[in-house]
C-alpha cells in the first residue's frame, strides 16, 4: 500500500506537471499568434499611411497613376481585399481591382453615426482609424483601414485598405495545422469572429491575450482541439506509475528511479527555459539585424545602400510624375589629415557631430546618409528649379559655420560638394551617383569648400584622370621616371657647376609628361613622398656616375616637398643615400618653396639645421611670391635664394620688377646668401642681372633641362661659354 499511495501520489504530480506544461505552450501558441497578427497588421497600416502621405504630398496625381501605385501595392502584399481612395465626404470614388468590387464605388463609408464620428475624427487629427470588423459591401466581414490624407483643412480624404477576415484567419494559422485549434477574435469581451475546423469540446481550456492595435480593443482567444491535447500529452505518468508497482518492493531501486525521473523533469524545465530567452535574443537579434540593414551604426543615418534603394524607387516616381531629383555628394576637407593626427576615436566623433548636424536637414523630401570614409549623400526629391538646390546647398554650408566641439576643443571644418541633377545627369541611380562624385572630385580641384554641378564633359576628363592615377602607381615599379637636368650660369666666372634636377615621366602611351601633368596627382594620392625618395636617390647615382670624370664638380639641386620634410627619417634617409653612393654631402643641394618653410615653422627649423649641419647645401625657391619674411632668412640657415620667374620675365620692361630684383638680390648679399635668377629667356635679361651683382642664372637662354647625356655634350663642348 505505501508503494502503491508513493505511485499513484507521484503519477499526480507528474500528470499535473506535464498539464502546467501543456498549458504554458497553448499561452506560447496565443501569444505567437498574437504577435503574428499585430506585426502584420501594422505592416499594412504603415503601407496605407504611406500611399495617403505620397496622394498628400502630390493632390494632382492623376487616377491612373493612383491605380498603378495601388496595383503595386497589391501585387507586393497579396492580401488585400481592395485599396480604396475615399473623398473628403466619405464617399468611395476609386479603387482596385475593379474586379469583384464593382458595387463599392459611391458607396458612403460612414454608414452609422459611429463611423461618420470615427472617421471624421480622423480627417481633423491626422491618425489612422480602423474599422473594426464590419459587413463588407462586397460581401462577408472584414477590416478597413482608414490613412487620412492630409488632416485638418488640408484633408483630402482617405487612402483605404480592406481585407477580409479570411485572409486574417490564413494569416494566423499559415504555420499550423487549421484542425488543431479554435480561434476566437473579441471586441470588448464580445466574439466577432471565430476561426474553427472543429466542434466546441465544452473544455473551460483556452487562452486569452489582448491584442495591441490602434482604436480597436480586441482580444485573441485559442482553445485547443483534442487531437492537439493528444499530440502535447504523454504516457510517461501512467508507465511511471506501472513500472513503481511492479517494483514496489525493490526499495532502492524504486528510490534511484525516482530521482533519476526528478532530474529528467529539472532538465526539461531548464531546456525549456533556455529555450524561451534564445528565443527572445533571437527576436531582438533580428530586429537589431533590420535596423542595421539600413542603418549606419556611427553616425545612425541612413546607410549606403538603403540610400541606393530608396533614391532608385525616388526616381521612378520622379519620372511617372515628371519632377527632377538632386544628388548631392558631400566630401569633408582636411578629415583624413585630422583623423590620422589625432587619431581614430578623434575622427569618430568628429563624424557623429557633422551626422547630427546633417539630419537637421531630412523631412519628407530630404534623405541624408553616410557613404563611408569622409563623405556623406543627400537626395532631395521634388526638385522644380535649380534655386531650390541652391537653397539646399546655402543650408549645408550652415551646418559648417560653427566649430565642432570634440574632445573639448573647438576644430573649424569645412566640406566641398558635388551636385548631379535628374534626369539631366543621368537616368538610374547608379550614373547619378557617379556623375555627383565626378562633380566632387571637380570642385576639389577648385579649391575646396566649394561645389560643383555635373556637366557634360566631366566624365570624360574624369575618366583619363583616373587612368593616369592608376599608371602612376605602376611608374615606380615600371622604373619610368627619369631625371633631366637644367644648368645654372655661373655670371661672374661663365661656368656651369650647378644643375638642378627636374623629374620627367616616360609615360608608355603618352609620351614624356612634364611634372605639371602628374605631380599633382602624386601629391593628392600621397605618393609625392615615394617619387621624392626616388628623385634624391637617383640624383645621387647620377653624381656617382660623375666620380672621377670632367663633372664631378657639379652640385645638383632637388625639390623637397613639404610631406618629406615632414617626416623625421629625412635626415638619416639623405645621409644613408649619400653614404650608400659614396658622395659627397655638400655635392647636393635641396630646395624648397617659401611656403613649405613657413608650414611648422619649429619642425621645419630643426630638420634643416640638421641637413645643414650633414653638409646639404640649403635653397629658398620661387622666392618673393610667397610669405616672403625676413625672419626665417635670418634664423634658417638657407645659402641661396632663388628669384621667381615671376619678377624676371618683364624686368627689361617693368621698373617695378627691377627694382624688386635689385633688391632682393641685395638682400640676399648683405645676408651672406647667393642669388639664382629663374626664368632668363634673354640676353637683356641676362645682361641686367649682370649688372646688378645676381650670381646665378637658369633659363631657356642658357639651357632648356636636359639628360645627363646631352647634358655632358653640351659642357664637353663648350657650348655654354657663348652665352
Amino acid at each position: 500500500m505505501v508503494f502503491f499511495a508513493l505511485a499513484a501520489g507521484f503519477r499526480f504530480g507528474l500528470t499535473e506537471q506535464y498539464t502546467g506544461q501543456i498549458q504554458s505552450n497553448l499561452e506560447n501558441e496565443t501569444r505567437s499568434m498574437a504577435n503574428t497578427l499585430e506585426r502584420e497588421f501594422m505592416v499594412h497600416v504603415d503601407a496605407v499611411r504611406r500611399m495617403a502621405s505620397r496622394l498628400a504630398t502630390d493632390p494632382q496625381t492623376l487616377e491612373s497613376e493612383w491605380r498603378e501605385d495601388s496595383y503595386n501595392y497589391l501585387a507586393d502584399f497579396r492580401i488585400y481585399q481592395a485599396i480604396e481612395w475615399i473623398d473628403r465626404d466619405f464617399i468611395i470614388r476609386w479603387l482596385e481591382p475593379v474586379s469583384s468590387n464593382e458595387g463599392v464605388v459611391g458607396f458612403n463609408s460612414a454608414f452609422n453615426k459611429q463611423r461618420r464620428k470615427a472617421l471624421e475624427a480622423a480627417a481633423q487629427t491626422g491618425n489612422s482609424d480602423i474599422s473594426g470588423v464590419i459587413e463588407l459591401r462586397q460581401g462577408g466581414k472584414g477590416i478597413v483601414i482608414y490613412a487620412p490624407v492630409g488632416s485638418g483643412p488640408d484633408n483630402n480624404g482617405f487612402v483605404a485598405g480592406v481585407f477580409k477576415m479570411e485572409t486574417l484567419a490564413r494569416l494566423l494559422m499559415a504555420t499550423r495545422e487549421p484542425a488543431m485549434f479554435r480561434v476566437e477574435i473579441r471586441s470588448n469581451g464580445a466574439t466577432v469572429y471565430t476561426l474553427s475546423d472543429f466542434e466546441p469540446t465544452g473544455t473551460t481550456t483556452s487562452y486569452t491575450v489582448p491584442i495591441k492595435l490602434p482604436t480597436l480593443d480586441w482580444q485573441l482567444n485559442l482553445e485547443p482541439s483534442p487531437q492537439w491535447f493528444e499530440k502535447q500529452s504523454s504516457p510517461w505518468p501512467r508507465w511511471t506509475f506501472i513500472t513503481l508497482l511492479v517494483m514496489g518492493l525493490l526499495t532502492s531501486l524504486t528510490t534511484l528511479l525516482l530521482q533519476l525521473i526528478l532530474k529528467r523533469n529539472q532538465a526539461l524545465l531548464s531546456a525549456r527555459q533556455k529555450l524561451d530567452e534564445e528565443i527572445a535574443q533571437r527576436e531582438t537579434i533580428q530586429q537589431d539585424l533590420v535596423r542595421l540593414e539600413s542603418t549606419d551604426v556611427l553616425t545612425g543615418l541612413a546607410n549606403r545602400r538603403f540610400f541606393m534603394e530608396d533614391l532608385a524607387h525616388t526616381l521612378n516616381i520622379a519620372n511617372r510624375q515628371s519632377h527632377q531629383v538632386a544628388l548631392v555628394m558631400l566630401d569633408l576637407d582636411r578629415f583624413q589629415m585630422l583623423n590620422d593626427s589625432l587619431g581614430h576615436q578623434f575622427g569618430d566623433a568628429l563624424l557623429v557631430k557633422v551626422a547630427g548636424r546633417l539630419n537637421q536637414l531630412s523631412n519628407e523630401r530630404i534623405t541624408v546618409a553616410y557613404s563611408g570614409g569622409d563623405e556623406f549623400m543627400i537626395c532631395q526629391q521634388h526638385v522644380e528649379d535649380i534655386d531650390d538646390v541652391l537653397y539646399l546647398l546655402g543650408r549645408i554650408k550652415q551646418c559648417f559655420e560653427t566649430p565642432f566641439e570634440v574632445q573639448g576643443e573647438a576644430h573649424k571644418l569645412t566640406a566641398t560638394l558635388g551636385v548631379a541633377v535628374y534626369p539631366q545627369s543621368g537616368l538610374d541611380a547608379d550614373t547619378l551617383l557617379r556623375n555627383a562624385d565626378i562633380a566632387l572630385y571637380r570642385a576639389k580641384g577648385q579649391g575646396r569648400n566649394t561645389y560643383q554641378f555635373y556637366t557634360e564633359g566631366m566624365q570624360e576628363r574624369e575618366v583619363m584622370r583616373l587612368e593616369l592615377e592608376k599608371d602612376l602607381s605602376q611608374a615606380l615599379v615600371e622604373n619610368e621616371f627619369v631625371l633631366h637636368y637644367q644648368p645654372q650660369l655661373n655670371l661672374d666666372s661663365g661656368e656651369i657647376n650647378s644643375v638642378e634636377a627636374l623629374i620627367r615621366w616616360q609615360h608608355p602611351r603618352r609620351g614624356l609628361l612634364a611634372p605639371g601633368e602628374f605631380i599633382p596627382l602624386a601629391e593628392e594620392s600621397g605618393r609625392i613622398t615615394e617619387i621624392g625618395h626616388w628623385v634624391m636617390m637617383a640624383a645621387c647615382q647620377q653624381l656617382a656616375a660623375w666620380r672621377g670624370t670632367r663633372f664631378e664638380h657639379l652640385r645638383v639641386a632637388v625639390n623637397l616637398s613639404g610631406r618629406e620634410l615632414d617626416d623625421d627619417s629625412l635626415v638619416e634617409r639623405v645621409r644613408n643615400t649619400l653614404a650608400a653612393e659614396g658622395v659627397p654631402a655638400d655635392r647636393l643641394e635641396v630646395e624648397l618653396t617659401e611656403e613649405i618653410f613657413i608650414q611648422n615653422i619649429e619642425h621645419n627649423l630643426g630638420q634643416l639645421k640638421r641637413l645643414h649641419d650633414l653638409g646639404v647645401h640649403l635653397a629658398i625657391d620661387d622666392f618673393g611670391v610667397g610669405y616672403s619674411s625676413l625672419a626665417y632668412l635670418r634664423n634658417f640657415p638657407v645659402d641661396l635664394l632663388k628669384i621667381d620667374r615671376s619678377f624676371i620675365t618683364e624686368v627689361t620692361e617693368r621698373h617695378d620688377d627691377a627694382v624688386i630684383t635689385r633688391a632682393v638680390i641685395n638682400l640676399a648679399h648683405n645676408l651672406g646668401l647667393q642669388v639664382v635668377a629663374e626664368g632668363v629667356e634673354t640676353r637683356a635679361q641676362l645682361d641686367l642681372l649682370k649688372s646688378q651683382g645676381c650670381n646665378l642664372a637658369q633659363g631657356y637662354l642658357i639651357s632648356r633641362p636636359v639628360p645627363a647625356a646631352e647634358l655632358e655634350k653640351a659642357l664637353s663642348s663648350g657650348a655654354f661659354e657663348k652665352v
